[in-house]
């Protein structure tokens, strides 16, 4: 690098880092400036600003280390990538029009300084797209799986009984899913009835249903009944025009009923305790 532009932003690094911080807010969406305190954008320019010199004085470890742990952080606050890469050309600007205002720049070198800086900072805004892009690569993969072991959980509730409550669509990824989450809970937790709570599910359609049977017909082969919870009147009056066939599943209108009946196959039931004439206790039998 040009060592007068080295120099200059050795000595003005205070001044480029609040003229940035200024620059970057004013150009920022609206969205990402309400969503992180002044202090942590502050902290966060300031680790760019580090990071940036960082590169300037040599490609080495620390800016290696830097550049990730930046990419980790602006990821995880949900910084775009334009945000960043409009960073780095900000900075830039200020730079060649700071060396201007102190005439540091003249006709003679200025040419020399431009493409100084230009040469300095295309490298190092391809490697922080490529940081950047395989941060956001392996964050996005990490919440896919943590969704996906989310999206179908199996709860033992009582000994025999264990329930699986669905939230939001059934694509068929998400199916199978549910499948080898069921057959898997049914074995490993010796269930006798599973319930299929669908109470969270905004549309059941063909397919969903057709998922659902499948399920069901798993649960059954492999020695336990399955009960689908929470048909909402909506969902009833969709099957029925559908002409969905569930004939051979256990229905309950909600979660509670499911559980009512599923203590009765399980023979056991709820009863009311009285250990006062104020107090009263609750417990399956």
């Amino acid at each position: 690098m040009n060592k007068q532009v080295y120099d200059f932003i050795r000595n003005n690094q205070e001044f480029i880092l609040e003229k940035w911080m200024d620059i970057m807010r004013k150009n920022a969406d609206e969205r990402l400036i309400k969503v992180i305190s002044d202090q942590m954008f502050t902290q966060t320019s300031h680790e760019f600003i580090d990071m940036v010199i960082a590169n300037m004085e040599s490609k080495n470890d620390a800016f290696t280390t830097k550049l990730s742990d930046f990419a980790e952080k602006v990821v995880r606050l949900g910084w775009p990538l334009f945000f960043v890469n409009e960073g780095l050309h900000k900075f830039t600007l200020i730079v060649l029009n700071g060396m201007a205002e102190q005439k540091i720049i003249n006709p003679e070198n200025q040419i020399e300084i431009i493409n100084s800086l230009d040469k300095w900072s295309s490298p190092m805004n391809n490697e922080i797209v490529n940081v950047y892009t395989h941060t956001w690569e392996r964050t996005v993969s990490l919440q896919k799986i943590a969704l996906q072991e989310l999206s179908a959980p199996l709860i033992p509730v009582l000994e025999g009984i264990t329930i699986m409550p669905l939230i939001g669509t059934i694509d068929t990824e998400r199916a199978r899913q549910i499948m080898e989450n069921l057959l898997t809970g049914v074995v490993k937790h010796r269930s006798e009835v599973v319930l299929i709570d669908i109470t969270g599910v905004p549309v059941v359609d063909t397919m969903v249903a057709h998922h659902i049977i499948q399920a069901a017909e798993a649960v059954r082969l492999v020695g336990a009944k399955c009960m689908l919870c929470g048909i909402r009147p909506e969902i009833a009056q969709t099957i029925v025009n559908l002409g969905i066939n569930l004939n051979e599943i256990i229905t309950k209108n909600s979660l509670k009923k499911g559980i009512e009946a599923a203590l009765e196959i399980t023979s056991r039931k709820i009863i009311e305790v009285e250990e006062d004439h104020e107090n009263s206790n609750f417990k399956t039998i």
